[in-house]
């Protein structure tokens, strides 16, 4: 599994899940090649589910099988 967080790199060094990614939302569409050479399944998470949801939608219309984790303090209790 590949857990990957869409908050602001500030947001994401200020906590986050061990061993996650950080992908900002805003460059998730330039990103769109690095999602095919992660781990599946890929989860995604921010701080209320809210980013990642938008996330998971894009990805998942551009044909990236991936989940919406929500807030990653409820996966980082997992």
């Amino acid at each position: 599994m590949t857990i990957v967080d869409v908050r602001t790199s500030e947001e994401y060094r200020n906590g986050n899940v061990p061993g996650s990614l950080n992908i900002p939302l805003g460059e998730i569409s330039s990103r769109l090649k690095d999602f095919l050479n992660l781990e599946m399944p890929i989860v995604l998470c921010c701080a209320s589910g809210n980013r990642s949801g938008q996330a998971t939608q894009y990805l998942q219309e551009n044909g990236i099988t991936c989940e919406n984790g929500g807030s990653w303090m409820n996966l980082n209790s997992l």
